[in-house]
């Protein structure tokens, strides 16, 4: 077979000269995006890739597959306000999730948002969103084409319609409603000058509150800091409506601060934690005792209590082996969501921090919980809890506990064309280069022969505090079922096992990050799953695997 005959690539005459080092960049015209040459040579290098790809046999048959499987009804866990509760669906292939309001967690419920309708291309996406304390009222944001600017309108939950209130410049930030439902608290920036284009420096973050049927203009402004221009503020409302509390990040920092102000007195805001020590995460209070999970002194992270009369710090809850990933009030006791060796586990505690017990989940899996699609949910005068969990093998489903019978029972299962039984997922720790064990999942058919023939998918990240929990994907199963072995490494500079682990494999470690990884690989081979490759095209499915 022939050499594969590439699009040329010129090169250029681009040196930079960084601190008096010259570096030269030879590919810098390729940064055009839309010069004639570089849309010449993207149009080639599409050319070249998909004559290869169409002369695949298998190619159809694949993607008639994965369609089927992608089609779908998907569902996260619902939110209870007042006597409603609210779900985020989609029907299958929806470009965007869809809101429901329900009168009952269980009931098919109807519409009350469909971002899919807001532009004739699905781009508008619903970004953010925050109901009421009564449940009468949506705040919801919709950004255009993927971008962080998000626009803020309100809907009345029991007709469906969008009072004028119009509110623009915010980014980062969520809707916390007072109790009284007069109005909620938003972070934004400011307007650009009269006929002036904002390109979006992102200092200066103001926290405003609007009154509903207000315009934006008369919102009022609750806190700033013109002397820190790198500052953010992410509002919350306590349960009890007594306290604002806000979480001061800044820029990309995983520490933050956090001060709040008291919505019976004088609203003032007081800075209870001040300096950029640590992660602080608001769960909850009993009047000025604030509970918060946090890492500091505590890598893997712990509970605490915080007196704001006194701000001196009480454990209730202390570190543990086990990974504090998220805490929430329900039933008047603590949930927390813990990681244990990359999968995930639910254990309740008492309001002192005694421990109660653990929530049984099905298997090794996780209970996702990125951005607005919620998938751990209660009040903390609720006698119920909903979260959503997934595996490799299972797509989101959605349980309800009831804590009176202390027994978790499904509300949704996802029904996919995909037997799971006939799949295993185990999990193996393997020696990197100095020692440690690092985690691995393998998931492949239960009848598989582990002989070294298997073609095999390895994937780790290692970077920014991220765990890798057990993640379902519907392409990885069309993998699974040609016999393929999927290999999911919990490398060091993730979350999996807290910031000592973080740190492990940052900065002057990032080393450490590749060695787990080749360390990972060199396992595999070792154990003839997949085999050592002979030729270049080893681990690629080939004919008859399906």
């Amino acid at each position: 077979m022939p050499p594969t005959a590439y699009p040329l690539a010129p090169t250029v005459d681009q040196v930079d000269d960084f601190h008096g080092m010259a570096v030269p960049d030879p590919y810098r015209w390729l940064e055009d995006s839309d010069a004639p040459a570089t849309r010449d040579w993207i149009a080639a290098q599409n050319e070249l890739t998909f004559a290869f790809l169409e002369q695949i046999p298998e190619r159809a048959q694949i993607r008639s597959r994965l369609t089927a499987l992608w089609d779908y009804p998907k569902r996260w866990a619902p939110l209870k306000r007042g006597t409603r509760y609210f779900q985020l669906r989609n029907a299958g292939l929806q470009n965007q999730a869809v809101l429901y309001v329900m009168a009952d967690s269980a009931d098919d419920g109807r519409v009350l948002l469909d971002p899919n309708t807001l532009s004739p291309d699905g781009t508008t996406a619903l970004t953010a969103w925050s109901v009421s304390h009564d449940g009468s009222w949506l705040a919801y944001a919709t950004s255009a084409a993927g971008s962080d600017w998000m626009t803020w309108r309100v809907r009345s939950v029991e007709t469906g319609q969008d009072l004028p209130d119009i509110i623009e410049w915010s980014k980062f930030s969520g809707a916390a409603w007072r109790h009284d439902g007069s109005g909620f608290y938003y972070a934004r920036y400011a307007a650009p000058a009269p006929g002036q284009d904002y390109t979006g420096a992102n200092y200066f973050q103001k926290l405003y509150f609007h009154r509903l049927g207000q315009p934006q203009a008369d919102d009022v402004l609750v806190y700033e800091r013109p002397d820190q221009k790198e500052w953010g503020f992410d509002p919350s409302v306590s349960e009890d409506g007594r306290y604002l509390v806000l979480h001061v990040w800044q820029g990309t920092d995983e520490r933050n601060r956090v001060f709040y102000a008291d919505l019976a007195g004088e609203s003032q805001v007081i800075e209870l934690v001040s300096e950029l020590e640590a992660a602080y995460h608001f769960v909850g209070n009993d009047g000025p005792l604030f509970y918060f999970t946090t890492d500091l002194d505590a890598p893997r992270g712990r509970l605490i209590a915080m007196d704001t009369a006194r701000p001196e710090l009480r454990t209730l809850i202390p570190e543990s082996t086990d990974t504090l990933s998220q805490a929430i009030m329900a039933n008047d006791e603590f949930v927390v969501l813990y990681l244990r060796d990359a999968a995930m586990r639910i254990e309740r505690f008492s309001g002192d921090g005694a421990a109660l017990g653990e929530i049984s989940l099905p298997t090794l899996g996780a209970i996702p919980t990125t951005g607005d699609f919620l998938n751990l949910t209660a009040q903390r005068s609720d006698s119920e809890l909903f979260y959503g969990f997934s595996s490799f093998l299972y797509p989101i489903t959605i349980f309800r506990y009831d804590f009176q019978r202390a027994a978790s029972e499904i509300l949704f299962a996802p029904p996919l064309d995909f037997d799971a039984g006939n799949f295993v997922t185990r999990q193996v720790f393997v020696a990197s280069t100095d020692g440690t064990q690092v985690p691995m999942f393998l998931t492949h058919r239960r009848d598989l022969a582990l002989d070294g023939a298997n073609p095999t998918l390895l994937y780790g990240y290692g970077g920014f505090n991220i765990a890798l929990t057990p993640e379902f994907a519907v392409e990885r199963l069309a993998w699974l079922e040609m016999g393929g072995v999927l290999a999911w490494a919990n490398l060091r500079g993730g979350g999996e096992y807290g910031e000592a682990w973080h740190k492990a494999g940052m900065l002057a470690n990032k080393q450490q990050v590749f060695d787990d990884f080749i360390a990972c690989a060199e396992y595999l081979v070792d154990q003839r799953s997949p085999r050592r490759p002979s030729s270049p095209s080893w681990g690629a499915p080939t004919a008859g695997c399906w």
